[in-house]
């Protein structure tokens, strides 16, 4: 009988347990892990001495690489919280606490980046230095640090306290009781027990979506003048619910309040394109509400981050220990608007009241509200509050010691006491969150609650209503038609030339709404329709030579082949609910020949074929981006074994045919066939590093300056993780 047993949790995670060595080894650690894990029943309650607790793993294996499909690979923090307090082995005279630490197990610079965003993940700021730097002030800062480390039991540990770990290279190591781990390449591990062997692949195949914790069903959503979406209810443990977040409408656009877990799975089968969101609102940086940040990165624009300085300072350490990269660098994915507490944020019509609510890390609370036939309608969004009772416990009259004023205690009770017309809470309960007793006379119109994993009681259920996934409030209703606004924004970027009655011209047809699935066109048939899709996504799919692109609000769906009355060379299909603008083929053609389009639609076509055939372009950049992009392409050709050092160097360079070599010194560290790219270092940090390329056959190269995808998230996000993955260690 095999003394090592491996189940395949999801695709580049793996449960490796060897019960003689009493290892119970989590192998990769997404998003979502631990969810994942219950519902496989690798963590299931026990009981021993009395004391009920969970079992799970005992040590994390981590990936070599940061992001894979643009995703963190390596998030610890939620495995290790259930190591330390759901397993018990931080809680003192508990069974399971037998002096042994969770163990994080792989590269250096992995462990270290996982210590430090740990770290950021426990205790966010971690002194009055740090708060002052946000614009506190020296009375506030001392205020939020004295809170803070009555949280923490009064001192801040270093994460070395609380985990142990392995340093693995190339040669075994030993892990603990005779199991060895050796690496044998990027992200493939050799473990060893009494001479048995298992081999653990990390790798995840570049474009694979791996499936939910939890099934959702779609939904099309409205896009409403002001409403809410109930997005998520649950909390990190929740294996049937995203965690606790909402959606925002405000005038039919869309704001998130939070990015927690497998968040780009809730917008997908809400209807929600990637490139619909206007703004993400942040609560502070829990992995249940920040894990899912880097899907706001694929996008072709900037979003907005609402925060205040002081929750943005928390969050940006935190992404910033992740990626191992400068706060300053992560600033340039976002578009940074700074909220101040205590006072209405205009935006521009919706205003945003956040307020410090008690918590381990710097936490902001929300008040939104919309002015409407001569009243303000006013929703409230209370993530990770705490109880009043933990909080009165709190208070101390001693200025110096940890704790919290009966002046702090009164302040936030009167926050979330506050009268609204819509209130979501957080009632997890314990130490760091909401008890819903506490809102047992809250005059609010309508109480949601959420934060919890556990079934309602009847008594919670007095007090508060649930939310189903996808279920809207509506405060106010869309009587201006926001789909047509958004369609005629789309044609003007579009068609920036355009005389506005032809713009009017083609506005002037049906929107139609196709359910997730469906084929929109054909690969083969000429289209009789070309269609502007205005919310959701659609792929596009050729398998002949492996081209695959989501396509999302703002693209064209049949515009070249339309013009042309030509068979489409791809399928497309709906991966959820799509509306789109449907203008007959032959429209189209009169209008692009009326207005002398023609020539300049075909050579765009041309050169956005080669853009969206690679994987760099090829997802969610709308038409006007890949329009500036196609532009700018350059366009140069090569003899077989051309010293390229050359080229320009604030510039990538996608291989159009033939195949180039990348080498640092004089070594070959990677091959660029056709559809890849190369010299993503000098876009991303301005220099060689210290690389040297080299034609292997004649080759045509297209050369994409630096300044025409800088602003452009999904593109520089992609380069970070193809750099990090060429230049790891093999």
């Amino acid at each position: 009988m095999s003394k090592m047993k491996v189940t395949e949790v999801i695709k580049g995670v793996y449960w490796l347990e060897i019960p003689e060595a009493e290892l119970f080894i989590l192998c990769g650690c997404p998003e979502d892990t631990t969810k994942h894990l219950m519902r496989l029943r690798l963590i299931m309650p026990t009981e021993r001495d009395g004391v009920s607790f969970e079992t799970g793993p005992n040590a994390i294996l981590l990936s070599d690489v940061t992001l894979q499909n643009g995703k963190f690979c390596n998030l610890a923090e939620f495995p290790v919280l259930q190591m330390l307090y759901k397993q018990g082995m931080i809680i003192p005279n508990h069974p399971n606490n037998t002096g042994i630490k969770p163990l994080l197990i792989g590269a250096k610079d992995q462990i270290k980046s996982q210590m430090q965003y740990i770290y950021r993940g426990n205790y966010g700021l971690v002194s009055e230095e740090e708060i002052i730097a946000t614009g506190e002030t020296p009375e506030r800062a001392k205020m939020i640090m004295r809170m803070k480390l009555s949280f923490a039991f009064g001192r801040i540990l270093s994460t070395e306290e609380l985990l142990d770990h392995k340093i693995v290279e190339n040669a075994p190591v030993e892990i603990r009781n005779g199991v060895t781990v050796a690496r044998l390449r990027t992200n493939v591990f050799e473990f060893n027990y009494e001479n048995e062997t298992e081999t653990i692949d990390l790798t995840v195949v570049r474009g694979r979506n791996d499936r939910s914790a939890y099934p959702l069903g779609f939904q099309s959503i409205p896009r409403d003048y002001f409403s809410i979406v109930h997005s998520g209810q649950g909390d990190g443990w929740d294996i049937n619910r995203p965690c606790m977040a909402s959606i925002l409408t405000f005038q039919g656009k869309i704001y998130l309040v939070d990015a927690g877990p497998n968040i780009s799975y809730s917008l997908a089968v809400l209807g929600i394109g990637i490139n619909e969101i206007e703004g993400v609102f942040h609560t502070h940086c829990h992995d249940d509400h920040f894990a899912g940040i880097t899907s706001l990165l694929r996008t072709d624009k900037r979003i907005k981050y609402y925060a205040t300085p002081l929750v943005r300072a928390s969050v940006f350490k935190k992404l910033s220990a992740l990626l191992s990269m400068d706060e300053e660098q992560i600033n340039n994915f976002f578009e940074i608007k700074n909220l101040e507490f205590d006072t209405w944020n205009d935006l521009g019509g919706l205003e945003v009241m956040p307020f410090l609510s008690p918590h381990p890390v710097e936490t902001s609370a929300f008040f939104f509200r919309v002015f409407w036939e001569s009243r303000y309608l006013t929703y409230a969004h209370l993530a990770d509050i705490t109880s009043f009772s933990v909080l009165q416990n709190m208070i101390t009259d001693d200025d110096d010691a940890p704790g919290i004023s009966q002046e702090s205690f009164d302040t936030a009770k009167k926050h979330y006491l506050t009268k609204v017309d819509l209130k979501k809470i957080d009632i997890g309960g314990g130490m760091i969150h909401g008890e819903v007793e506490d809102f047992t006379d809250d005059q609010s119109d309508k109480i949601v609650l959420a934060h919890r994993s556990e079934p309602l009681t009847n008594k919670q259920k007095e007090i508060g209503s649930s939310a189903p996934f996808g279920v809207v409030d509506t405060l106010v209703p869309d009587d201006s038609g926001n789909l047509r606004h958004f369609a005629f924004e789309y044609l003007n970027m579009y068609f920036q030339n355009l005389d506005r009655h032809c713009l009017r011209t083609l506005l002037n047809n049906p929107i139609i709404e196709f359910a997730p699935g469906s084929i929109v066109l054909r690969k083969g048939r000429v289209p009789e329709n070309i269609y502007l899709i205005i919310t959701g996504t659609v792929e596009k799919i050729r398998s002949d030579d492996n081209v695959y692109n989501i396509i999302s609000a703002g693209g064209f769906i049949g515009e070249s082949t339309g013009i042309h009355a030509l068979p489409s060379m791809s399928a497309y299909r709906t991966i959820n609910y799509v509306r789109a603008l449907r203008i007959t083929a032959p429209a189209y053609r009169e209008l692009i020949e009326k207005n002398n389009l023609s020539k300049s639609i075909n050579g765009r076509a041309k050169n956005r074929e080669i853009l969206e055939r690679s994987w760099l372009f090829g997802e969610t950049v709308s038409p006007p981006v890949l329009n500036a992009i196609s532009d700018a392409m350059v366009l140069h050709k090569f003899d077989k074994n051309t010293d390229l050092t050359k080229l320009p160097k604030d510039s990538i360079f996608i291989v159009s045919s033939g195949e180039v070599e990348q080498l640092q010194n004089r070594a070959i560290t990677a091959t660029i066939g056709p559809r890849d790219f190369f010299a993503e270092e000098q876009v991303l940090f301005g220099d060689t590093g210290n690389f040297n390329y080299r034609t292997t056959e004649p080759c045509r190269i297209f050369e994409i300056p630096k300044q025409v995808i800088s602003e452009v998230p999904i593109v520089m996000w992609k380069l970070f993780e193809s750099h990090e993955l060429r230049n790891r260690v093999q």
